[in-house]
Order: C-alpha cells, then sequence, then structure tokens
C-alpha cells in the first residue's frame, strides 16, 4: 500500500476543521456523562449537532436598542476561535507553516478577545440578566489572567522558548521535563484556570438557569438563531481548544502525528479525541463531586491558581524545580 502524504497546509486547515467537527461531540459526550453521573438519562450524544442545526434555521432577533456590536461579537469571537488552532499543535509534533505566527501568550490575547467580543455583545443587549452574566464574566476573567501569565512564563522559563509547538517538543524530550516539580506546579494551576473558563468550578453551573450563579449562560440569554448557535458552537470550541493546550502543550503531549503520512494524522485525531474525552471525564467528576458554592468564593478559588504558578516561579529559581 502506498502511503499518502498531505500538505502541511492541508494539515494546518484539518487541525482547524478537528476542532470545528468534533467540538460538539466531546461538549455531548461530556454532557452524557454528567447526567449519568446524576442518575439521569441525559441527552444523546450528538444532541448539540442536532441544537446547532436548529438554531441555524431560526430567525435572529435583535433587542430594538441595541447597536452592530450585538450582531458583530459573537461572529469575531468565533473567527477568534478559528485563528487559534493555526498556532498550537492539535494534530502534529512538527511546526506548520503558521505555527510560527504567535506565541502561547498571543493565543491566550485571541482567546481574551473572544470573551472580551461575547461580553460586549451581552452588554449591548441592555438585558438586565445579560448584562450581570457580562460584568461577572470580565471581573472574574481580570482575576484569573495573571494565572494564565505566571504559567505562561513559568513554562517559557522551563523550556526556553513560548512557542507552542517548541513547549511541547521540550516536555517529550524527556520524562524528567515532565515531571520537574516547577512544571508539576504549572500544570496544576493552568488545570484549575481550565476548569474555571470551562465553567466546570464548583461555584457555579454551565447550564443554570438561577440568575444568582449565572454567568455564562447569561451571557447568551438575548440572543437567537444563527447567532445564539455561534455562540454555543464557540464556547464548545473553546473548551476543546483548552483542553489540546493541556494536554498537547504542558501536561501529555504525546500521541502527536510525526510525519504527514495520512495514516499518522488521523490516528492523530483518534488520540485527541481519546485524551479530550478523558480530560472532560476528570472535569465531570469533579464538578459533581462538591456541593456548588456562594459565588464570592471563585476569588479564593482563582487566587489558588495564581499562587500556585508562583509557586512554580519560586521553586524554579529557588531549587528542585
Amino acid at each position: 500500500m502506498v502511503a499518502v502524504d498531505l500538505a502541511p497546509a492541508s494539515i494546518q486547515a484539518l487541525q482547524v476543521l478537528t476542532i470545528v467537527v468534533f467540538a460538539p461531540l466531546v461538549s455531548g459526550v461530556i454532557a452524557h456523562l454528567e447526567a449519568r453521573l446524576q442518575g439521569r438519562r441525559g441527552p444523546r450524544i450528538l444532541q448539540p449537532y442536532y441544537d446547532l442545526g436548529k438554531l441555524f434555521r431560526k430567525e435572529t432577533l435583535v433587542p430594538t436598542d441595541a447597536s452592530w456590536v450585538f450582531v458583530v461579537g459573537p461572529i469575531l469571537a468565533f473567527t477568534c476561535y478559528l485563528i487559534v488552532p493555526l498556532l498550537i499543535p492539535v494534530l502534529t509534533a512538527y511546526p506548520l507553516p503558521l505555527g510560527y505566527m504567535g506565541d502561547i501568550l498571543g493565543g491566550g490575547f485571541i482567546l481574551g478577545l473572544a470573551s472580551f467580543s461575547v461580553a460586549v455583545a451581552a452588554a449591548e443587549s441592555g438585558a438586565p440578566y445579560a448584562q450581570l452574566g457580562s460584568s461577572r464574566a470580565m471581573t472574574f476573567g481580570a482575576l484569573i489572567e495573571p494565572s494564565i501569565l505566571f504559567v505562561t512564563f513559568t513554562v517559557a522559563l522551563i523550556t526556553t522558548t513560548d512557542l507552542p509547538y517548541f513547549e511541547a517538543a521540550s516536555a517529550r524530550a524527556s520524562l524528567s521535563q515532565v515531571v520537574r516539580p516547577a512544571h508539576l506546579l504549572a500544570v496544576l494551576a493552568f488545570f484549575l484556570v481550565v476548569l474555571n473558563d470551562t465553567s466546570r468550578i464548583p461555584v457555579e453551573t454551565h447550564s443554570g438557569t438561577l440568575e444568582f450563579g449565572m454567568i455564562d449562560e447569561a451571557r447568551t440569554l438575548e440572543h437567537s438563531g444563527p447567532l445564539f448557535a455561534l455562540l454555543k458552537w464557540g464556547s464548545a470550541m473553546k473548551q476543546l481548544i483548552l483542553y489540546v493546550l493541556l494536554v498537547n502543550v504542558f501536561a501529555a503531549p504525546w500521541g502527536l502525528a510525526g510525519t504527514t503520512a495520512l495514516g499518522a494524522v488521523l490516528l492523530a485525531i483518534a488520540l485527541l479525541l481519546a485524551k479530550a474525552f478523558a480530560v472532560g471525564a476528570i472535569f465531570t467528576v469533579i464538578d459533581n463531586s462538591f456541593s456548588k458554592l456562594r459565588l464570592f468564593k471563585i476569588t479564593e478559588f482563582m487566587a489558588a491558581a495564581f499562587l500556585l504558578a508562583i509557586l512554580a516561579v519560586l521553586v524554579l529559581y529557588l531549587g528542585g524545580g
């Protein structure tokens, strides 16, 4: 059998397509697992796809006093989620043509822009609950960003680079690099950050409808039709992107394609989904193992991530890192 080799540009497009196509599947598996843990039958695994199809067929309604920002916000956020997979090792261990376009911090800025776009669009609606969720998201986002910066700088100091592909390559080069105390602390801090950004912390419910606990859900209350579909789809894509950063850059950067062969790339897709399902299962168990806490406790949760990131830097410079 003759091996089929893919062009690097085709693989890069396939990375984006993998995030776009399989993000709802990961969300569906997690939602189904969560229901099983709660003793419910739960939705079908493919339910997110049906929901998106239904929303794209519906009409878009815009509040009377809303400006063009209300419409552009979800589109801009979705576009940001399409850009990030170009910069990170989704499927390959070797850098692709646009892999040098931005470092890990640049990818974080793009994700931050997406979150800001959604928050501004929600505030533009003028609805009280949407503005409440937008305000909360921006407030808590400002608290977690220092943790992200410290994690980024710590891993860059350990691996001597801030490019995602080379950070992953440095970790793959030696298992001792992965188990270094400073690296483990940084990974744990980023783990808490992902818990927060995917709304899996035991403080607010990601699917709740009670206004005293809504954050992410509140920001999308006033959107409908295709715009709402883009928000839901973008949220699933953001979740999968964060999982990719956690496993393919920081924690377990193995299973990536080392060649341009079609078989190696398809195997990398299968292994990526397996790792994403595993991470999602861990997060779901954590989310369902604790009672929901009061909203102000979220600051303590973020403080823990920040302290772990600082501790990683101290360990690195004081020895043992």
